[in-house]
């Protein structure tokens, strides 16, 4: 062992013990951050270079005190922007009586957040867990067993049906039914069950079906791959199929949901689209701690049984706490109408700048997609917006997305919209 290298290490630990963890982090240049993560973790992420030390609302700060725009908010995550007031008292108070219990323990704080939950869902029962891959994961348990016990699909023979350009997560058995390669290159061998048809085609779908088929699982619209948005009636007729097939319908809105498409949920968009299972996080969490959840209809949820599943932290009293003071300030603000009218604005001030560079903007609410031509180099493009204190990234398909807080306000959202168009400029 190096001994400087131990050194170093009991002086940082003696420093955070002595609660000198923000000096040490504000101590640090942006470069200094950037080769801390690049020394010492995987490389499974390539940040833009940007260090933040400190965020509020739709606003975030690097350590020099240089201010940037957060159009990206954290991939919904941060829908009520960072650090919102009421949540973090939320926490603060919850964090005077316990964190962490067993879900081997009933407590009044989780038995609250199941109850306002579902109701918040319009649906009967809540499964909770910590990420939105975890909320897949449940769903896809307890399709199958719906499937075995009730539909009598023989034993390990559940087949699901899921839509090429998905994203629902990043466990062995989600990225098994990726069609995007770099997602599954070297991590196989997958889990079988799995049938991808192009996504929006419901003649695709029919033929799709057969009677081992126990559950269609899809995104109402495609966030991670490129804001793509199915044929307006699609989702209903979905609906629709899954009856008369006697198959359980799933939709994903762990990045659409909440108000981010400007209904509460993006299935709300259309009639008779109700799923029987719905995965949700990001936004659940307040932005400031992992929440998701497995929520449903009686005729699913109650398939499982105690040791069919579980997670040691989903359904913490502290996370329950934050996520019902998140799902309050939904349910007491008047999210609809904003976030549609602001959506409305933010589209017809990019297609008003008549840009050559933008081959097509799609989305709803503040679910925007811009998608450039390729000729336009998309990683100048990243980095143009970040030297005007925008903050997003490119998705699949040459799309930069614009998902900011919520709560951002609208002259804030415009100046945005401004500096993006002007880093679109520069770039073509």
């Amino acid at each position: 062992m190096n001994p400087m290298a131990c050194t170093q290490n009991e002086t940082m630990w003696q420093k955070i013990s002595n609660g000198e963890f923000r000096s040490m982090v504000e101590s640090l240049t942006d470069q200094q951050a950037a080769d801390l993560s690049a020394a010492y973790g995987t490389l499974n992420y390539k940040p833009l270079p940007v260090n933040i030390i400190r965020g509020q609302n739709a606003r975030v700060w690097d350590q020099s005190g240089k201010e940037y725009i957060d159009c990206i908010g954290s991939y919904s995550a941060t829908a009520h922007g960072h650090l919102n007031h009421a949540i973090v008292n939320a926490l603060k108070e919850q964090l005077e009586n316990v964190a962490v219990v067993s879900r081997a323990f009933n407590n009044a704080e989780v038995g609250l957040f199941l109850h306002g939950l579902a109701e918040f869902c319009g649906l009967d029962r809540v499964c909770p867990m910590n990420t939105g891959a975890e909320a897949i994961e449940t769903c896809i348990k307890l399709a199958r067993k719906w499937g075995y016990t009730v539909k009598g699909v023989p034993a390990d023979q559940a087949e699901i049906i899921v839509f090429e350009e998905n994203f629902h997560g990043r466990t062995t058995t989600i990225v098994g039914f990726s069609s995007e390669p770099g997602y599954k290159a070297h991590f196989g061998p997958f889990t079988p069950g799995f049938k991808i048809i192009p996504f929006g085609d419901v003649e695709a779908l029919k033929a799709a079906i057969t009677p081992n088929t126990v559950a269609i699982l899809a995104e109402p619209i495609q966030a991670e791959g490129g804001i793509i948005c199915p044929p307006k009636g699609w989702m209903t007729q979905v609906r629709e199929l899954c009856d008369a097939e006697n198959v359980l319908l799933i939709w994903d809105e762990i990045q659409v949901g909440f108000y981010r498409t400007g209904t509460k949920f993006t299935f709300m968009h259309e009639e008779n689209a109700v799923p029987d299972l719905l995965a949700v996080g990001k936004a659940l969490g307040g932005g400031i701690l992992p929440v998701s959840a497995a929520v449903g209809k009686d005729h699913v949820m109650k398939m499982f049984q105690p040791g069919d599943h579980g997670s040691t932290f989903g359904g913490n009293p502290l996370g329950a706490a934050v996520a019902l003071a998140a799902l309050a300030e939904f349910e007491t603000g008047d999210y609809s109408t904003r976030v549609t009218e602001l959506g409305e604005k933010v589209i017809a001030k990019l297609k008003a700048a008549n840009l050559p560079a933008i081959k097509e903007i799609r989305g709803m609410g503040l679910l925007i997609g811009i998608e450039v031509h390729e000729s336009v180099d998309s990683y100048a493009m990243s980095h143009a917006l970040v030297e005007r204190g925008i903050l997003t990234k490119e998705t699949r398909k040459r799309t930069f997305r614009l998902t900011p807080p919520l709560t951002i306000e609208e002259d804030l959202l415009m100046e945005a919209i401004d500096r993006v168009i002007d880093a679109i400029k520069a770039v073509s």
